[in-house]
């Protein structure tokens, strides 16, 4: 496990389209017909990453607690899963079921989203608005495993607040930190 930042991404970039499985039910699906009404968050994750696994329980809270408000939630694993099988669309699938993502869980077999996104680390968290122009990329909140601070998910939580609220995006966006992309 490589100790990773999220990149660095100019707020109001565009969301880069794409069309990939949806492990949950195998179908495709392209970025405009999963977008939310007011926003849409991007997480990239996987099923190993002890940072992920760390912020699970939050990302479903999350995604719970938004979706109502017009905020929708895509998961997309990138990492190769030739070489960590445990990341493959199969197992995806069952760790989607088993923790309970209400969210579609996507399969970035050629790495090609990830790349466009400039995506590092898992979880590596992006927020876009109505016109899927970036206004967060950043960390989910201060907690990290082992470290004992409250998992609250209080910076993601701000901007789609701030969002909601149509405020300006928060300038100081600390990065998220997690386990690189496994790239083939």
């Amino acid at each position: 496990m490589a100790l990773t930042e999220s990149k660095n991404l100019s707020i109001g970039t565009i969301a880069p389209n794409f069309e990939l499985l949806n492990t949950r039910d195998n179908k495709t699906v392209n970025l405009s017909e999963v977008k939310g009404l007011k926003g849409t968050a991007i997480f990239f994750i996987c099923n190993h990453c002890p940072f992920v696994v760390h912020v699970n329980e939050e990302l479903i809270k999350l995604a719970n607690d938004y979706y109502k408000k017009g905020i929708s939630f895509i998961a997309i694993s990138s990492n190769d899963a030739n070489k960590y099988p445990q990341d493959g669309p199969e197992k995806m699938k069952t760790h989607a079921e088993k923790v309970g993502y209400p969210f579609p869980y996507l399969f970035d077999e050629t790495q090609e989203v990830a790349k466009a996104y400039d995506a590092a680390c898992t979880p590596d968290l992006y927020l876009f608005d109505d016109e899927l122009k970036l206004v967060y990329h950043g960390q989910l909140d201060d907690s990290r495993p082992g470290n004992e601070k409250p998992l609250t998910g209080k910076d993601f939580r701000n901007a789609i607040n701030n969002l909601l609220d149509q405020k300006f995006p928060i300038e100081n966006q600390k990065p998220s930190i997690g386990c690189n992309i496994k790239w083939k």
